[in-house]
C-alpha cells in the first residue's frame, strides 16, 4: 500500500467536480488556441481615411459642410459636378472657367417697377481662385474654398448685380467711395460718337490704375453711371475680383473694355460660340454666364451689348440683366427691350453667343 509523500495532503474531489474542472481547462485552452489562430489569419483592419486630408481617386467622395460629396464628369461643356448623398447637384465646375455655380438657400430676384417676372433660384454664382481643371476636387485649395463657400450667404455675382438696379440702397467704403447703389446709363453719348460709355471707375468717381500701369480718370458728369460692359466690369471685376484690362487688346488675362472685345477674347469657355446668327439652342446656359448681343448701333456684325444670365424666371423664360440706354441703367425688366432670351424680342433676336468666365 502506497503512502502520500510527506508534506502533501491527498486531495479528494467528488467525481462531478472533477469532470467540471477538466471541462473548464479544455474550454480555456480552446479559446486561447482560437485567438491565436484568428490573430494569424485575419486581414488587418484599415482605419477610415479622412476625406479632407487623404488623396482620392477620381469620383471618390469628398467632404464639405453638407457631408460627403461624389464627383462625376459630364459634357457640353466639359465639367465636373458634385452631388450630395441624396444625388442632388450642389456644385457645377466647368473646365477652363473660374465661374462656379453652387446650390444654396433659395432666394428671389425681382424688379417690380419694370416687370412682373421673378427669378426664384437656389443657384449661387461664385468665382474660383483659379480656372477649374479635371481632378481639381482632390486639391487642398479646392477643399478649403468649397468649405468656405458652400452654404454661405455672402453676396455672390447675382446678388452683386442687383446692387445697381433702380431703388438699390447706396453704400460707401470706409474712404467714402460709393461702391453700390442705383446706377444710371452713360449720359450724353447719343450725339457724340467719339465718346465711349461709362466704365466702373466712372461709377465710383475715382481714378483707377490697371496692371499695365495705365491710369484712367472718371469724368465728373458720369458719376454713378455704367454702360453694359462697364456694368459687367463693375460686378465681376471691381466687386468680385476678376482681373480687368485698361483697354481692348491690352496685355493680360483680364476683362477687356468693350462688349465686342469681351465676346471675342479667350477668357473662360465659349458656352455658345459666337456666330452671325441667333443660336438655336441655349439650354447649356447656367446662371452667371455672359450673354452677347448684336445691336443696331454697331454695324458689321460687332457685338454692341453684354449682359449676365440669371436663369429661368417663374414663367420658364430665360432671363438676363444688363445696363441699357433705353432703360436708363441696369435692369432685368422689360423697359427698353424685354430681358428674355426666347421669343421675338429685340434682345432675343440679337443674341449671338455666351461665355463662362
Amino acid at each position: 500500500m502506497k503512502r502520500p509523500l510527506p508534506g502533501i495532503r491527498k486531495l479528494s474531489l467528488p467525481r462531478n467536480a472533477a469532470l467540471s474542472l477538466v471541462t473548464a481547462v479544455l474550454l480555456a485552452a480552446s479559446c486561447v488556441l482560437t485567438l491565436q489562430l484568428r490573430h494569424r489569419t485575419d486581414p488587418p483592419q484599415a482605419s477610415p481615411a479622412s476625406p479632407a486630408s487623404s488623396p482620392q481617386s477620381p469620383g471618390a467622395g469628398s467632404r464639405a459642410r453638407s457631408g460627403p460629396l461624389h464627383f462625376e464628369r459630364i459634357g457640353n461643356p466639359a465639367r465636373t459636378v458634385a452631388r450630395d448623398r441624396h444625388g442632388t447637384i450642389v456644385a457645377t465646375l466647368t473646365d477652363g472657367a473660374r465661374t462656379a455655380v453652387l446650390t444654396g438657400p433659395g432666394r428671389t430676384f425681382a424688379e417690380p417697377r419694370t416687370t412682373d417676372a421673378r427669378v426664384v433660384t437656389r443657384s449661387w454664382v461664385r468665382l474660383l481662385p483659379k480656372a477649374w481643371a479635371r481632378g481639381a476636387e482632390q486639391s487642398d485649395w479646392f477643399r478649403t474654398w468649397l468649405r468656405s463657400r458652400l452654404g454661405s450667404r455672402d453676396p455672390d455675382i447675382l446678388a452683386t448685380a442687383f446692387d445697381y438696379i433702380a431703388g438699390a440702397p447706396a453704400r460707401k467704403t470706409a474712404a467714402g467711395v460709393p461702391y453700390s447703389g442705383a446706377a444710371r446709363y452713360t449720359p450724353g453719348t447719343a450725339g457724340d460718337k467719339r465718346r465711349t460709355g461709362s466704365d466702373f471707375y466712372d461709377y465710383l468717381g475715382v481714378p483707377w490704375t490697371f496692371p499695365d500701369a495705365v491710369t484712367r480718370r472718371p469724368e465728373k458728369d458720369r458719376s454713378r453711371s455704367v454702360d453694359s460692359s462697364g456694368y459687367v466690369r463693375l460686378v465681376y471685376g471691381y466687386r468680385s475680383g476678376f482681373p480687368l484690362n485698361s483697354r481692348d487688346g491690352a496685355a493680360g488675362g483680364g476683362l477687356q473694355r468693350t462688349a465686342d472685345a469681351i465676346a471675342r477674347a479667350r477668357l473662360g469657355v465659349p458656352v455658345i460660340p459666337l456666330a452671325d446668327r441667333r443660336p438655336s439652342l441655349i439650354q447649356q446656359l447656367q446662371p452667371g454666364d455672359l450673354v452677347f448681343f448684336r445691336t443696331r448701333e454697331l454695324p458689321g456684325g460687332r457685338i454692341g451689348h453684354i449682359g449676365i444670365y440669371l436663369g429661368l424666371d417663374t414663367a420658364d423664360h430665360p432671363r438676363f440683366i444688363s445696363s441699357r440706354k433705353n432703360a436708363g441703367g441696369p435692369t432685368m425688366g422689360d423697359k427698353g427691350g424685354t430681358s428674355r432670351l426666347d421669343g421675338d424680342g429685340y434682345y432675343a433676336q440679337g443674341l449671338r453667343g455666351a461665355r463662362r468666365l
